[in-house]
């Protein structure tokens, strides 16, 4: 048992030096590669954890699943929401609008207009940043934009054209098939649907014959 973890990890730390090289130069020095210790966590994701760090979690062994051009057209997908910066933030707008809301109702209380209205102001402000967090159709817009991006990733390490649509088309078909949840399966799915439009356009100007992803 203790040689097969000792072997797992070995390969764990293979794989994240790996994917250390295939980021750009310019994220080299403030973006991090680990190993994820979430509860049932998502395959691959970015976490802000400092002022000018960003770490990008991996679920090794469903990663481990994968074949090697589809980890890495995956990996530059969240690299590329890095680069938009459409990565979630430190999570403050949950506390920010309760201490928002219990200020205001302090401030009915003891009846001070100005704290009232700079509570009320607090809980705009986040409650609006929750809404941009868990709206649907922008959340689509940013992840098939990093589609778009780590396309163009794949290409600057060396990918043609066709093998990098072949690659991210083959990764989101694998998650389709593997995600049992509805919901997250059919974000997976308007991705591909719009990753295919994407592919024939390129291919279209490419003038060459559109072919199914």
């Amino acid at each position: 048992m203790t040689s097969y973890a000792t072997s797992t990890a070995r390969a764990d730390m293979s794989e994240l030096r790996r994917l250390k090289t295939l980021l750009p130069p310019e994220l080299q020095s403030w973006v991090t590669i680990e190993v994820t210790t979430a509860v049932n966590p998502t395959l691959v994701t970015s976490e802000e954890i400092g002022r000018d760090e960003v770490e990008i979690q991996i679920d090794m062994p469903k990663w481990d699943q994968l074949a090697i051009d589809q980890r890495n057209l995956l990996f530059w997908h969240e690299v590329a929401r890095i680069q938009a910066d459409t990565i979630p933030k430190d999570g403050w707008e949950m506390a920010a609008l309760a201490i928002g809301l219990g200020g205001a109702v302090g401030e009915l209380w003891v009846q001070d207009g100005l704290l009232l209205v700079l509570a009320l102001g607090l809980s705009g402000v986040a409650g609006f940043r929750l809404y941009q967090k868990n709206n649907g159709e922008r959340n689509l817009k940013e992840a098939t934009e990093a589609d778009e991006r780590a396309i163009s990733l794949a290409t600057r390490f060396g990918y043609t054209l066709p093998n990098a649509y072949k690659s991210l088309g083959s990764a989101l078909k694998t998650l389709i098939d593997q995600t049992p949840k509805k919901r997250m399966r059919a974000k997976y799915e308007s991705r591909l649907t719009a990753l295919k439009k994407s592919a024939a356009k390129a291919k279209s100007q490419m003038k060459t014959p559109a072919e199914d992803y």
